[in-house]
Formats: C-alpha cells, sequence, structure tokens
C-alpha cells in the first residue's frame, strides 16, 4: 500500500526545523567533500556553519549552469569507485553536464518518484506504461521505472515509439495509466481517430504529464491540456522536474501546482536580484537539495521561471506547491520591445488545428536585435487560410508578428533531433553568445 510521508501534512514550523536541520548537514557536508564548494566558500570568506537557518541562504551566492558546465567534476563529493550510475542533463540550455549517483542517490531518487506517483494517486494494483526513453543516461526514465517498482505497480516499458505501437500495447496490455509528454498524447489521439480507435473503451485512466507544461499560471488546462480531455475522460496530473535537483514537483487531483517534497529540496522563488518574491509572484526556480551524496547543489538556478503557492491544499498537504513553468530566463526572447518566453508562443501555435508541428527558433539579427523564426508544419489543404491566420493572432495576442516559415516534415524532424537530443526540441537558440 502506498504512503504519503507525514511531513507533507505537518504545520510550516515543523517543515523548517526539518529543512534547516538537513540544510546545516548538507553544508557541512559540501564543506568538507567537494572542491567546487570548497573553492566558493574560500573566495566569498563563507563560514557553512554560519548558515544556519533559511533566511540565510541568502548570504550564499547561486550556483548556475554554466558552473556545472566548467567545472562538472568538482561538484562530485566522492571516490568515483562510490559512483553507481552516470546520468546526464538533456542539454536544453547549453551543452549537456554529467551527473554521478551512488547507490545512497539511487535509493532517494526511488523514493523521491515513489512518493510523487503517492501524489498522483497511484496505487499499487496500476500498471504504468512508459512512452519515454528508459536509456541514453535518461535519468527521468530510470527514475519513474524505480518509482513505480516501490509503488508495487506493474510497469510496461514501451518507450517514445510510434502511436501505433502504444496502442497495439495498451490493447494488449491493458495499462491504467500512461506517463509521457502530453503533446504525445495528442498524436495518440489524433491516431486514434484517424484509425477508428475509441480511447474511451480503453483501460487508461490517468495520464502522467511529463516534460511540458500542461496548465497556465491560474491552473487551468492549456490548450494542450483542453485538447487532451475534450476527446478523452481522463485524469491530468502534471509534473515538474530537472535532472540536476534529482526531485520532481507532482500534482495531486486537485490539479493547483506540484507538490514539494520538503525531506529533499530546498527551494526558493527569486528575483533578478537573487532575493525572494512574495508567494504567487513569478520568479526563477532556485534549488538546493537535501540528501544527496554524489553532487550535492546548493542555490542552483534552474533558469526557470514559475511561482510558488503556499496556501494548504484540498489534498491535506501544508507543503509549498510549485505553479507552472512560465518561460525560462535564458530563453527570454525581446522582439521589437516586446517580451517573450517561448511557452507563451506554443501555446498561440497549439490554438492552431491546422498546425501539426513547429520549432520556434530564436536568431540574432543584422542590427544586433532579437529575431524570432517559426517553422511550422501545416496541413496542406489549410495552408492558405493558415498564412493568413498566424500573423493576425501574433498581432492580436503578443503585439508583434515573428518571420513564419512553411517546412515540410522532413525538414522539421532535422530541426527538432539533433545527433544526441533525447526528446524533441521546440526551441532553438542561435543567438549570438548562447550555447
Amino acid at each position: 500500500m502506498s504512503q504519503i510521508p507525514e511531513i507533507e501534512f505537518r504545520s510550516a514550523q515543523e517543515i523548517r526545523a526539518v529543512q534547516e536541520m538537513r540544510l546545516q548537514q548538507l553544508l557541512a557536508y559540501v564543506a568538507q567533500y567537494s572542491p567546487f564548494y570548497q573553492r566558493l566558500f574560500a573566495t566569498h570568506g563563507i563560514d557553512a556553519g554560519s548558515i544556519q537557518r533559511i533566511e540565510d541562504l541568502v548570504r550564499l551566492p547561486r550556483t548556475s549552469k554554466d558552473d556545472l558546465q566548467q567545472h562538472n567534476w568538482d561538484f562530485l563529493c566522492v571516490p568515483r569507485s562510490a559512483i553507481a550510475e552516470y546520468t546526464s542533463t538533456s542539454g536544453t540550455l547549453g551543452k549537456p553536464v554529467t551527473l554521478a549517483l551512488t547507490a545512497a542517490d539511487r535509493t532517494r531518487l526511488a523514493y523521491n518518484e515513489y512518493i510523487s506517483f503517492c501524489c498522483a494517486d497511484g496505487t499499487a494494483g496500476d500498471t504504468y506504461q512508459l512512452m519515454l526513453t528508459l536509456d541514453r543516461q535518461f535519468m527521468a526514465g530510470m527514475a519513474y521505472y524505480e518509482g513505480i517498482r516501490q509503488l508495487g505497480a506493474a510497469v510496461v516499458r514501451v518507450g517514445p515509439g510510434l502511436p501505433a505501437m502504444q496502442w497495439e500495447t495498451i490493447e494488449r496490455i491493458r495499462p491504467t495509466v500512461l506517463v509521457g509528454v502530453p503533446s504525445f498524447v495528442v498524436k495518440l489521439l489524433e491516431y486514434a481517430q484517424a484509425h477508428g480507435i475509441d480511447p474511451a473503451k480503453t483501460s487508461v485512466r490517468k495520464v502522467i504529464c511529463i516534460g511540458e507544461s500542461l496548465r497556465t499560471a491560474s491552473f487551468e488546462l492549456g490548450v494542450i491540456g483542453q485538447k487532451i480531455r475534450n476527446v478523452w475522460d481522463v485524469a491530468l496530473y502534471s509534473t515538474y522536474a530537472s535532472t540536476e535537483m534529482q526531485t520532481a514537483f507532482t500534482e495531486c487531483g486537485a490539479g493547483q501546482g506540484g507538490h514539494h517534497h520538503p525531506e529533499l529540496l530546498m527551494v526558493e522563488i527569486l528575483d533578478d536580484a537573487g532575493q525572494p518574491v512574495p508567494p504567487g509572484t513569478p520568479g526563477e526556480v532556485t534549488i538546493t537539495t537535501l540528501g544527496v551524496e554524489g553532487m550535492p547543489l546548493v542555490r542552483y538556478r534552474t533558469g526557470d521561471l514559475a511561482a510558488a503557492h503556499t496556501t494548504p491544499c484540498s489534498c491535506g498537504r501544508t507543503t509549498l506547491r510549485l505553479g507552472p513553468i512560465v518561460g525560462r530566463r535564458q530563453q527570454m526572447i525581446k522582439l521589437k520591445g516586446t517580451t517573450i518566453y517561448p511557452p507563451g508562443i506554443f501555446e498561440l501555435l497549439n490554438q492552431v488545428p491546422a498546425v501539426q508541428d513547429y520549432v520556434v527558433e530564436a536568431v540574432t539579427g543584422a542590427l544586433n536585435t532579437d529575431e524570432l523564426r517559426l517553422h511550422v508544419l501545416v496541413k496542406e489543404a489549410q495552408r492558405e487560410e493558415t498564412m493568413q491566420r498566424l500573423p493576425a493572432m501574433f498581432q492580436a495576442t503578443l503585439r508583434v508578428v515573428p518571420e513564419i516559415r512553411f517546412v515540410t516534415a522532413g525538414e522539421l524532424e532535422q530541426l527538432q533531433f539533433g545527433k544526441l537530443d533525447r526528446k524533441v526540441r521546440r526551441f532553438l537558440d542561435h543567438r549570438s553568445g548562447s550555447d
């Protein structure tokens, strides 16, 4: 039977006490074993033992993806002989970096996903169909698998295969839960409609959505979520995680943000100056890992922008809830004086039924300003109509119109998949100075 950690229902004071105790343990650990943090603390004259409270965190410098890329192995706190698994980031914001896990880190990761699946109303009686890769150093695939095993449920490792294979497996194995990217679930439903498959008559009752925001900042379903629910009466659960944090934020049935696991992670939402913002205000998600043995991180800037919500959830949990990711700091585009983030563009394109797929590309123009190109695959019969509709939509919604290029399926595939990519790329940053 699944168990929900008691700390998720405790008072703010009790949660704070646990976090501050683990923070002190972490800082003593990295001060002793991490070459990177030893050097960082010495450079800034920081006594790790003087950081006792959550409010003291602002005295510590933040760590960035650049630090991980430039000093990757200086973050390692154990000898190479203690490494049990090598994973890597996807490289969405630059070249991939390696995250090394010890056996204890793998156990911690499995626990994280176990309690995350419990949060998403998972039970030992469920069967999970994993529609994602479990190889290529992808931490999430391995984590989901181990978490489901700890839950006691059955797992079907299908991978990110073609819709026909997914539906064949659903018919044959009868899973109750799908785990996959929501835009791929939309493709599954399009395939089902074209081939006379009735999703409502299948065994699937829940979908755990990974890799993309499912909801708007007000927790309403976004366009992709609406497309799924309009034709399939399944429970949808959104998640947010990264390889670096080795922890996930997962929605409960209330759908009001991803629940924080305070025994595993400290989270700050910070403004441009590195200061905390009020609850409900978007800022940069900055994390400190707790209980990580191999490569712990202190005040790591994820680059993701979201708001924290601190009121108790209707499910009874008192933990912080993280809202949908509204953008990435490094992906901010200044187009003709208007600030734009890729998720806003994705949301607009997802509203157009004729648009089958797309890639958003940021480039540097002749005047050294940001320019935006949209590579769009549309249904041929609606090409002319779409050529007229898209500029009008962008002008009305964002007040600016990017360059729009209509491409073939083959051209789009070349843009979406690089040699080492594990997932579809929908944003390409080719501006001067970007990685």
